[in-house]
């Protein structure tokens, strides 16, 4: 929520990029416990080539999740962040398998992407190699957990600014504010119904933080679309999620 209202608002000062890396919270004990040659721990990024390399010889594909969304870069960075949240929707929202290739394939459908063109890529060296790449630049900022956010300036000098965890939306924009070296100018929120077609799942929280309303007027609002037949109410066992249907 926090970097999409910064993303929202502040857009013009500064372009986010992606970074893919394993599931640290899920490789952290088994990183403990296993020994590179000579008895030294494994680092993150061996870890993650070296059982990539192990799931190969079982014939399942390691990290698939990671590497669709290389692959779908492949044909251009809007449609690989349109992937991207794809894939988040179907993996928090409608809770499916995305490691599964048949899920991979109807996310890349609905993202807009050339769907044979996905199909070939995924398989590439070229998004393997992407994804390798991904792994090592994170590998570099010395990145041990999720979410981390490194801001850098313009100038090749100076080091970026690293922040493991989740931090207040004031904090980022400080740091904004610090590295332009003046007040930030804000740039005006879209309408409710916008950002809906933009982000297509959202909570009445996330609405309520973004365009800082009360969480009341928020769902007096989506229900005004739901009459009005462009937003949907979904039910889950993650909670409650509102969904863009309009046909524009």
């Amino acid at each position: 929520m926090v970097i999409k209202k910064l993303e929202l608002e502040y857009s013009h000062y500064f372009t986010l990029s992606y970074i893919l890396s394993c599931k640290i919270s899920r490789l952290n004990p088994a990183c403990s416990g296993r020994k590179a040659k000579g008895g030294h721990p494994k680092t993150l990024l061996e870890y993650c080539l070296g059982s990539g390399r192990e799931q190969e010889r079982k014939n399942d594909p390691p990290f698939i999740a990671s590497i669709a969304v290389k692959a779908a870069e492949l044909q251009g960075k809007n449609k690989g962040i349109r992937f991207y949240r794809k894939l988040q929707e179907y993996l928090f929202y409608r809770e499916m398998n995305i490691t599964n290739p048949q899920t991979l394939i109807a996310c890349a459908k609905e993202a807009g992407l050339d769907v044979e063109e996905f199909k070939k890529d995924i398989h590439s060296t070229s998004a393997s190699k992407a994804f390798q790449c991904d792994l090592y630049v994170t590998n570099e900022m010395g990145v041990t957990d999720f979410p981390t956010v490194v801001m850098f300036t313009n100038n090749a000098d100076e080091e970026g600014i690293k922040l493991t965890g989740n931090y207040p939306y004031e904090v980022y924009v400080k740091i904004l504010r610090e590295m332009l070296k003046r007040e930030p100018e804000k740039s005006s929120l879209p309408p409710i119904l916008t950002y809906l077609k933009m982000q297509k799942w959202v909570t009445a929280k996330e609405i309520s933080f973004v365009y800082d309303r009360p969480k009341f007027q928020v769902e007096l609002e989506l229900k005004k679309l739901k009459l009005q037949k462009k937003v949907d109410r979904i039910k889950c066992e993650r909670g409650e999620f509102w969904r863009y249907i309009g046909k524009d």
